[in-house]
C-alpha cells in the first residue's frame, strides 16, 4: 500500500484497516462526484435517509469517510475507496481490483477490470450482470411471479460482501464470473476469524473492514442486519435450486458458486403460497425443504449440519413444517424421519414418487411382515428393515406392536431374536 499507511496485523480483530487515515492525501484531491453517487445510492437502496440531506463535510464525518488530523481533513482507507479518483486508489491501495467475466465454453464474452471507486464499480458490474439474467414466470393465484436464472438480490449481497470483506493487504481481484456451470464470486482473504463453512449461517456478523462494512450498510447496499448470508441462500433455495456452494473457499480466498440449474417451479409456487399465508418462509425451513427434496427422507440429526443449529432449534422448525402440511413425520423417537408431504407430491403430479420416498403405511408394513413369515417361516429385525425401508429402532417398534397384538411370537433376544406366526 501507499507510503502513508503502515500495515498492521488484523487477525486478532484489534485493527480496522479500513479506518486507517491516509495522512498524505487531502480532501481536495478526492472526487466530489462520488458523494453524489453515495446520495443517489441512499435514495435508490433505502439507506439512512437523514444522510441524504447532509452537507459534504457532514456526510464525510457521519460515515467516517474523512477524519480531521492536526486541523486538516484527510480520508480514511474506506473514504478513499468511496471518494478517491482511480489514480489515487491505484497509487495508495494497489491491491484493489474488481473483475467481471463471462465465459461461454472457451469463448470470452466479457472481460472487464475495474479500479474505480466502490459504488461506481458496483454499479458498473451490476449493469454488466443484468443482461445475463433470464426470467421465466409462473402464475400463483392472481399474481405472476418471476423465476430468474440468477437472483439479483443474492448476487448483489454476495458481490458487495466480496468487495467489503476482502483483504486489502493481499494482491488479487474480486472476481464475478459467469460460466456455463453457473455464477461464482470470490475475493482475496479467507473467512474472518470465528467464521468457517460449518457455522457460516449462524456466526455473528463480523468484517475484516468494519468501517467499510458499516458505510455500505448505512448507504443501503448491504443487508442492515448483517444477515446477508440468509439472503444469498434464499436467492437459490426459494427457486428449488441447490444451496450456494462455499466449498472452494480456503484460508486465502472466499468463493461462492451459484449453480446454473433450472428452477423447480412447483417448489417456488409452494414457497410463494407460504409467503402469502404465513409471511416470508424462514431460511431454516427453506434449507430443510430443499434437503428433503434432494434426499427424500431424513432424520433430525441428518438435517442439523445443514441448518447449522442445535437439535432443540431444528425440532420446532420441523414441527411447524408438519403443521403447515409441507412435510410428514414417520415413526417416533430417534428413528423418526421426515419426508415432503403427499399433498406436495400430488400437486406436482408425482404420486408414485411420494409412495417411493414415503414408504408404506404401518398397516401395509404389517401385512408385508405376515406374508414374509407365511413364506419363510420367520423374520428377523434386519429383514424387516430391508423389507419395509425402516431404521433399526423403527423395525423394533413395529415388531413389538405386532407381537403385543398377539399376531406374532418373539423367540430369542436382541440380535438372535426371530419372529414367527402365533399358533
Amino acid at each position: 500500500m501507499g507510503s502513508g499507511m503502515t500495515p498492521h496485523p488484523t487477525s486478532m480483530g484489534l485493527v480496522d484497516p479500513s479506518a486507517m487515515i491516509m495522512e498524505e492525501i487531502s480532501v481536495e484531491q478526492l472526487d466530489p462526484l462520488q458523494r453524489l453517487r453515495i446520495r443517489n445510492a441512499i435514495k435508490k437502496y433505502g439507506g439512512e435517509q437523514p444522510l441524504f440531506t447532509l452537507a459534504d463535510e457532514e456526510l464525510d464525518g457521519a460515515l467516517g469517510l474523512c477524519r480531521t488530523v492536526n486541523g486538516i481533513r484527510r480520508p480514511t482507507i474506506a473514504g478513499l475507496l468511496m471518494l478517491g479518483t482511480p489514480e489515487l486508489i491505484r497509487m495508495h491501495i494497489p491491491a484493489y481490483e474488481v473483475a467481471f467475466q463471462v465465459l461461454r465454453g472457451t469463448d470470452v464474452k466479457v472481460n472487464e477490470f475495474y479500479h474505480r471507486p466502490l459504488i461506481e464499480t458496483f454499479e458498473e458490474v451490476e449493469s454488466q450482470f443484468k443482461p445475463w439474467v433470464v426470467e421465466e414466470e409462473i402464475q400463483v393465484g392472481l399474481f405472476r411471479v418471476p423465476a430468474p436464472n440468477y437472483d439479483r438480490r443474492a448476487f448483489r449481497e454476495a458481490f458487495v460482501n466480496a468487495l467489503v470483506h476482502r483483504d486489502f493487504s493481499r494482491l488479487g481481484a474480486v472476481h464475478a464470473q459467469i460460466t456455463d456451470e453457473g455464477l461464482s464470486i470470490s475475493n482475496p482473504g479467507g473467512f474472518v476469524d470465528g467464521v468457517d463453512l460449518n457455522n457460516l449461517l449462524v456466526a455473528d456478523p463480523r468484517s475484516r473492514n468494519p468501517l467499510l462494512a458499516d458505510i455500505i450498510k448505512r448507504i443501503g447496499l448491504a443487508e442492515r442486519t448483517g444477515r446477508g448470508i440468509d439472503r444469498i441462500y434464499e436467492g437459490m433455495l426459494r427457486y428449488g435450486r441447490p444451496a450456494p456452494d462455499y466449498s472452494m473457499s480456503n484460508p486465502f480466498t472466499v468463493s461462492v458458486k451459484f449453480l446454473n440449474v433450472a428452477a423447480d417451479l412447483d417448489f417456488l409456487r409452494m414457497v410463494v403460497e407460504h409467503d402469502e399465508k404465513l409471511g416470508n418462509m424462514p431460511i431454516d425451513s427453506l434449507i430443510i425443504l430443499s434437503r428433503l427434496k434432494e434426499e427424500r427422507r431424513l432424520t433430525t440429526s441428518d438435517l442439523i449440519p445443514f441448518v447449522q443449529k442445535s437439535e432443540s432449534d431444528v425440532r420446532p422448525t420441523l414441527e411447524k413444517l408438519v403443521e403447515a402440511g409441507f412435510i410428514e413425520a414417520h415413526g417416533t423417537g430417534k428413528g423418526r424421519t421426515y419426508t415432503l408431504s403427499a399433498a406436495l407430491y400430488q400437486r406436482s403430479g408425482k404420486r408414485v414418487e411420494y409412495i417411493r420416498q414415503a414408504g408404506f403405511t404401518s398397516i401395509q408394513q404389517e401385512q408385508m411382515i405376515l406374508q414374509f413369515i407365511d413364506k419363510h417361516g420367520s423374520i428377523k429385525r434386519s429383514e424387516v428393515m430391508d423389507l419395509c425401508h425402516l431404521s433399526g429402532p423403527q423395525a423394533y417398534h413395529l415388531l413389538k406392536k405386532i407381537s403385543d397384538s398377539g399376531k406374532i411370537l418373539k423367540q430369542g433376544e436382541r440380535k438372535h431374536a426371530v419372529y414367527t406366526k402365533s399358533l
